[in-house]
């Protein structure tokens, strides 16, 4: 696995638009507040020019999308890049993208939801470590949360043990100045039977964008999960608006292509938008898919779209343990 450099004073923050862009007032006051935020702690960004432009969900075409990504790659001074925000139409950058440049410049790439098709793209084709976290509008909070820096602290190289948080918020809620804060409204309770306390190399991401991916010829799943079986797959899955249907037909799909074998267990967050159709629970979907393996199983862990979130090294070394509903992570770059 190749670990990007470190981030440091030295070099610029590089954002760019994935897949949407900022196109109102308080989404442009929230990009030049994180800007100024990181301005703060020493840290210059450059924003390529689609960060401020949004038509139909899409921040540019995926060829001026994969340009512009390119271009901060080659960029000598610029030494990791994040999503600028989520979205949903990532996937069609990829067929312009040239995974050559990025294999022979490896960087620090950020973000997460839509993001997923990026991260989980380059660390399964390119044994090239990747961060599944915040994406950069995140950081144009008035006040940041602990977790902001912690992500910062992980990205300069300092592995810690990561608690899970004491409340997260449950809801959305509208964007008015562009500063706004978490709403921190509900006990962080993470699910398990039993105590658990499991190690293995740590990949996934958002289950919606991973069930565009299998089956393409950007999946190379089956050959990364062959490729580090004597580490055991610690899969960390999390889900936007699949509902009881989708989520256990997605499962199923990934199991059966192969995605699970060498798995050691599975971490799922908390899901964002989750209908049960025949009643049937987030719990229950899960184990109607996974429970045959006798693997442990986490759910509403600190990861994905129900804030704050947990900094994950995609494709590094994970030790993670959970009890009495609460639960750390620690990451080893090996």
């Amino acid at each position: 696995m190749i670990y990007p450099a470190d981030l440091n004073n030295n070099y610029y923050i590089g954002v760019t638009a994935t897949s949407s862009g900022f196109d109102n007032e308080a989404d442009y006051r929230r990009l030049d507040s994180a800007i100024n935020h990181f301005k703060d702690l020493g840290y210059s960004v450059i924003t390529t020019p689609n960060v401020r432009t949004n038509i139909k969900g899409r921040s540019s075409d995926g060829r001026t999308r994969a340009k512009e990504l390119t271009e901060l790659i080659m960029d000598s001074k610029v030494g990791m890049i994040f999503a600028a925000s989520g979205g949903d139409f990532l996937v069609e950058m990829l067929p312009y993208l040239d995974f050559g440049k990025i294999r022979d410049n490896p960087k620090w790439i950020q973000g997460f939801s839509d993001t997923t098709g990026l991260t989980f793209t380059i660390t399964t084709n390119l044994d090239i470590a990747t961060i599944y976290s915040y994406n950069f509008s995140s950081f144009g909070m008035e006040n940041w949360h602990s977790s902001l820096f912690d992500n910062l602290r992980i990205l300069e190289g300092n592995d810690f043990l990561q608690k899970s948080y004491d409340l997260h918020q449950d809801g959305y809620y509208p964007r008015i100045t562009g500063l706004e804060e978490f709403v921190l409204e509900k006990k962080v309770e993470w699910n398990t039977h039993g105590e658990v306390d499991v190690r293995g190399r740590m990949i996934g991401g958002c289950l919606d964008c991973l069930l565009n991916i299998v089956g393409t010829r950007y999946d190379k799943t089956a050959e990364f999960v062959e490729r580090y079986c004597e580490d055991g797959i610690l899969w960390f899955l999390e889900s936007y608006s699949l509902n009881s249907e989708a989520l256990i037909r997605g499962l199923w799909q990934l199991k059966e292509a192969g995605w699970f074998r060498n798995a050691v267990g599975f971490i799922f967050g908390r899901p964002a938008m989750y209908e049960m159709i025949y009643d049937i629970s987030y719990e229950e979907a899960v184990y109607s898919v996974l429970g045959d393996l006798s693997l442990p199983i986490i759910l509403n862990a600190d990861i994905g779209h129900k804030p704050p979130q947990f900094t994950i090294i995609n494709g590094a070394m994970a030790h993670v343990k959970s009890k009495d509903k609460k639960g750390t992570i620690i990451f080893e770059r090996r």
